[in-house]
């Protein structure tokens, strides 16, 4: 799964300007839906992006304290790795390719409904969402926390291409990017937790003796 999101990537970067017609012009839709109930769905969602992604994590920690449950403690840190890994990704590839937002290239075909002063590639909001989303959903598997959780996370993507702030490629290429290092991250730790187990009942064994 790593392999094909980190190709994913790969390809999408090169391909930025051959498929720009199609880029833009998906997005010349999707900015295009101007209704009141719209405007307003974009600005909540893009809005609870830095919420959620901050409050989740606190969240699952708290009810690790207040339950006892170790458990729930170890998955609040590996969805907080999760995502001081997809901050630091994102930021690293928005700087390297530094792609134009949409509204600044596209003045006169793209309304701007958000203000953004960072490069466009890849979509911050919509990488944060699909990590935080991912994760829960490892961490939680089961279906009523995976399926609001990713109708969230493309709810985010969505709202921000219709705020005019992100191209279709840029959202993708943050759903990719978010999703794998959830992914990674969720595998790193389970794998850690495993070793310090094993390392725990050897030294067990050894006392024993």
């Amino acid at each position: 799964m790593c392999r094909f999101i980190i190709i994913m990537l790969i390809a999408v970067i090169p391909n930025l300007s051959t498929a720009q017609n199609a880029d833009i012009n998906l997005l010349k839709k999707i900015n295009g839906w101007d209704g009141k109930g719209m405007k307003n769905f974009s600005k909540i969602m893009s809005q609870s992006e830095t919420y959620l992604t901050f409050s989740i994590p606190v969240g699952v920690a708290l009810i690790g304290l207040f339950t006892d449950q170790t458990e729930h403690l170890e998955k609040a840190v590996t969805i907080s790795f999760s995502i001081i890994g997809t901050l630091a990704l994102t930021q690293g590839l928005k700087y390297a390719v530094r792609r134009t937002r949409p509204y600044n290239k596209y003045p006169d075909d793209i309304i701007q409904r958000n203000n953004s002063d960072s490069p466009s590639f890849p979509s911050s909001h919509t990488s944060m969402a699909f990590t935080v989303a991912t994760s829960l959903s490892l961490e939680y598997p089961k279906w009523y926390i995976i399926t609001p959780a990713m109708l969230w996370a493309a709810g985010v993507g969505v709202a921000r291409m219709n705020q005019g702030v992100h191209y279709p490629s840029d959202v993708l290429g943050g759903a990719l990017l978010g999703a794998g290092t959830a992914y990674l991250s969720y595998k790193m730790n389970k794998w850690w937790r495993k070793k310090q187990k094993i390392s725990r009942t050897s030294i067990a064994v050894l006392q024993a003796y």
